[in-house]
């Protein structure tokens, strides 16, 4: 690890992150945390077809803050959820709860009591997996 000019730590996690930021839309709009909730972990957003929605919602055992528009719903999970996972198709992985090419900020359906937003994410890609008919990565034959 290097310092960054004014003292920042550049490490993988940091590259990696400024790279997703270079290749986002220009028009951003982020699912924002709600008001007296803190994400301590940061937040990205699974997206999946509003179809799916109704379907993932009662297979999961913690719900955290869920946003909605007509077209797909969103849910926030702590930063970086996406490492070594595959999330299955049709579900999106938006890093920085980015909604890309979004008209304006879905509608925020379901907050969770307490304080922090995120649903679990190993529990929302299991949900989804099924919900999808998809084997999870770590099922999946190993191809030499």
């Amino acid at each position: 690890m290097r310092s960054a000019p004014g003292g920042r730590v550049l490490n993988l996690d940091t590259l990696a992150r400024l790279r997703r930021e270079l290749h986002s839309p220009r028009t951003v709009r982020r699912l924002p945390v709600p008001e007296g909730m803190t994400a301590p972990l940061g937040c990205d957003a699974v997206a999946v077809p509003a179809r799916f929605g109704p379907l993932v919602l009662p297979r999961l055992p913690r719900v955290g803050c869920v946003y909605a528009d007509r077209a797909h719903w969103w849910w926030l999970v702590p930063s970086d959820s996406d490492y070594a996972l595959e999330w299955p198709a049709p579900a999106q992985y938006a890093a920085g709860a980015i909604v890309p090419d979004a008209p304006a900020v879905p509608d925020l359906i379901h907050r969770p009591a307490g304080t922090f937003p995120y649903t679990p994410p190993i529990p929302l890609y299991l949900a989804l997996c099924r919900v999808t008919g998809t084997t999870p990565s770590w099922s999946r034959p190993v191809v030499a």
